[in-house]
């Protein structure tokens, strides 16, 4: 079977028109980033909050697109022009043409498809997957933060001689995953957690299990769930949920169908045992874990050897900015867990401090956004997490964290150790001028706090 796209079909699934150009021409991976476009590749012009990427397809041709993908809105106010050896298609809606191609190219392959989504931990779980699977299979997976609408159609548009994918699926609101789950079709889905992130958007821990499930939207009707069955949201759902799919529990401390027993917890690494077999990890805290214990599940489901699926789950690598060890000239060890902030995640990187065997704990805290009426509440959970895993000096940067240093306050933490600041641009100096050798440092916030310009500065050259 030829799993080809070309130009004629393109225009036939999104209603398109080719100005000019060869119908007959492949069209090969999608870009919507004319810095990181490749010879050959397609541009597809995305209008965004902050500029049209419509507005660069000339920059796109000249750095080696072969095809260009645009607005019909914004191209029929230009003045028509030719480009030679170059195809120019206009859709009137290029987000909606990209999902609807990745949704026809999907239905070309008769390949397993995971996909996984979470509160917590998608990243981390999807990486590992993909490393236990690349023991046995051609993989291709989401890279960075290409778990949208947008980035998930792009990433199944790349699909050439792959054997299985891996994607991630990533939410704000309800019906955000359906649509992400009906383009892919997986066969297999993950759900890591439910937790409290961008609770703000969807009101209730419920809403956000509701918004978690749509990934069974797209599920193959053979498909199977694996879910975190100590997570109290899918434990107590867990008989409603089986009504719906198959579905594979992992766990530690409720009965599942993988248990991880005889766990030691290291500083940077743990090792726990499934049945008689010894699970290395080159990963911090029980999160590593539970997604080692997904990453097996699926392995032994994809018939993925036991010896295949302990190197994969060993020679897993954490994406940059996630709990990133970083041994600094100045004599203190930086954590940086910048990318994003929940307080799950923040539970587990102070699990990770606590456990260090370092002469301060240092937190240079950010707000954790998206929590709407639930910020303050939860800003002060944070705050007597902080108290119970016995941190010596807090740097809270932003509106919200004033929240938690108020009730580092009233649980008598010692504040003349507290430091706060607006932004943090405010903070470099401070910080500069407090930390000492025989420091670890977790920096931890959300994307939008810019925490890691911090980590940039003081990890110095």
């Amino acid at each position: 079977m030829d799993k080809n796209l070309y130009i004629d079909k393109c225009l036939e699934i999104c209603d398109g028109t080719l100005v000019y150009g060869d119908k007959d021409a492949i069209l090969g991976k999608f870009s919507k980033d004319t810095r990181t476009i490749n010879e050959g590749e397609v541009y597809v012009g995305i209008k965004g909050e902050n500029f049209d990427g419509n507005a660069f397809y000339k920059d796109a041709f000249e750095k080696g697109a072969s095809t260009c993908i645009l607005d019909r809105a914004f191209y029929e106010k230009l003045e028509p022009e030719i480009i030679e050896d170059k195809n120019l298609i206009l859709v009137d809606d290029t987000i909606g043409a990209i999902q609807k191609l990745a949704r026809y190219k999907r239905s070309l392959y008769d390949i397993p498809v995971i996909a996984v989504t979470g509160s917590v931990g998608k990243t981390s779980t999807r990486d590992m997957i993909a490393s236990v699977l690349e023991t046995k299979y051609k993989v291709l997976k989401t890279k960075g933060n290409y778990n949208n609408n947008i980035g998930l159609p792009i990433t199944i548009l790349g699909l050439t001689d792959e054997e299985v994918m891996v994607l991630e699926m990533g939410m704000n609101h309800l019906y955000e995953i359906n649509l992400l789950s009906t383009i892919a079709s997986p066969t297999h889905a993950v759900i890591t957690n439910v937790g409290t992130a961008h609770i703000g958007n969807l009101g209730s821990r419920e809403n956000i299990l509701k918004a978690k499930l749509e990934i069974l939207d797209g599920l193959k009707e053979d498909g199977v769930l694996f879910i975190n069955n100590d997570n109290d949201m899918l434990h107590d759902n867990l008989k409603d949920i089986k009504k719906r799919c198959n579905v594979i529990t992992v766990g530690i401390d409720n009965k599942s169908d993988y248990n991880a027993k005889n766990i030691e917890d290291e500083v940077f690494s743990s090792t726990f045992k499934i049945g008689e077999n010894l699970i290395e990890v080159n990963a911090p805290g029980k999160a590593y874990v539970y997604n080692s214990l997904i990453a097996y599940a699926i392995g032994k489901d994809l018939n993925v050897d036991i010896q295949n699926i302990k190197r994969g789950i060993k020679n897993f690598k954490m994406e940059k900015n996630r709990l990133e060890k970083i041994d600094t000239k100045y004599g203190f060890t930086i954590i940086n867990d910048t990318y994003n902030a929940s307080l799950d995640s923040i539970k587990n990187s102070l699990d990770l401090i606590s456990k260090a065997d370092y002469q301060r704990k240092v937190l240079v805290l950010g707000d954790v956004l998206e929590l709407g009426t639930f910020s303050k509440k939860i800003h002060e959970r944070i705050g007597l997490e902080i108290v119970k895993h016995k941190v010596d000096i807090v740097f809270a940067i932003g509106e919200n964290v004033k929240d938690t240093v108020r009730t580092l306050k009233e649980e008598k933490f010692n504040m003349s150790n507290v430091y706060s600041f607006d932004s943090e641009d405010q903070a470099h100096e401070k910080i500069k001028e407090i930390l000492k050798p025989g420091d670890i440092v977790l920096v931890k916030g959300s994307n939008g706090i810019h925490l890691i310009n911090i980590v940039d500065d003081i990890k110095g050259n």
